[in-house]
């Protein structure tokens, strides 16, 4: 069973009792109304950009029917709308994400994407129901990491695609500078603007615990993903990973 470990303890938002998997869902109940603003900031607004990229390469695919988990507020399912899915359902656990998801979609007369409570490891879909499945800046937050994975896969179509955002750990210089940003200044602006003090120390000790390149790879090949390539952005701040079924 793979799982973000931490001096040998599961890496959790809150050091309280409750599973991780609560924590995380109490977590983003509590920063959704100001999270998309912390997302812009925090990262100078690059995050945008690479969402445009994975979409840029999940064009390729002309997925027809696509299901972003860990949708949170929604960003990356709309912006699939880029290269025309006939419908998109996003599932999160988080209702305080999917109501700010939900006021975006009616705010854009959006009518394709339907946001739904879901667990990432349970999924309530039938086997080969999509074309793609997409996660940004989610799979980090699973309980169980290769479950969640196992769970994309089997509700991919045969010949389908995972494409999975996640951060990433820079090397060299630029990877220690980023390093003291995200272990002060981070957490520091997080809290002041979330007013959640645990969130935003999370996201860095997550990031540090979490497999990347080889080793996230090599678990998506042991869940049956095939051709499973990776491709780092922004001086490997963040990773692209794409696994077929």
């Amino acid at each position: 069973m793979q799982r973000i470990k931490k001096m040998g303890t599961t890496v959790k938002p809150y050091q309280s009792e409750g599973s991780k998997k609560e924590q995380v869902q109490q977590m983003f109940d509590n920063i959704a109304h100001r999270y998309d603003f912390l997302n812009r900031f925090l990262s100078l607004g690059i995050d945008k950009g690479w969402r445009k990229k994975a979409i840029k390469m999940l064009e390729a695919y002309q997925p027809k029917r696509i299901l972003d988990v860990a949708t949170g507020t929604a960003d990356f399912a709309i912006a699939t709308l880029e290269i025309n899915p006939e419908e998109v359902i996003g599932v999160d656990i988080s209702e305080g994400m999917l109501d700010v998801g939900r006021k975006k979609i009616t705010e854009k007369g959006i009518t394709n994407i339907r946001l739904e409570s879901g667990d990432s490891e349970n999924l309530q879909f039938e086997n080969a129901s999509f074309d793609a499945v997409i996660v940004a800046f989610g799979v980090r937050n699973f309980e169980n990491l290769e479950k969640g994975l196992a769970e994309i896969n089997r509700v991919l179509r045969p010949g389908g695609v995972a494409m999975i955002l996640e951060f990433s750990k820079p090397k060299g210089l630029f990877g220690v500078i980023f390093s003291i940003y995200n272990k002060t200044l981070l957490p520091l602006w997080g809290k002041l603007f979330s007013g959640d003090n645990a969130a935003y120390k999370y996201l860095p000790e997550s990031v540090a615990a979490f497999p990347e390149g080889d080793e996230f790879k090599q678990i998506m090949t042991s869940v049956k993903y095939k051709n499973v390539t990776d491709r780092r952005l922004t001086f490997g701040i963040c990773s692209i990973y794409t696994g077929l079924k």
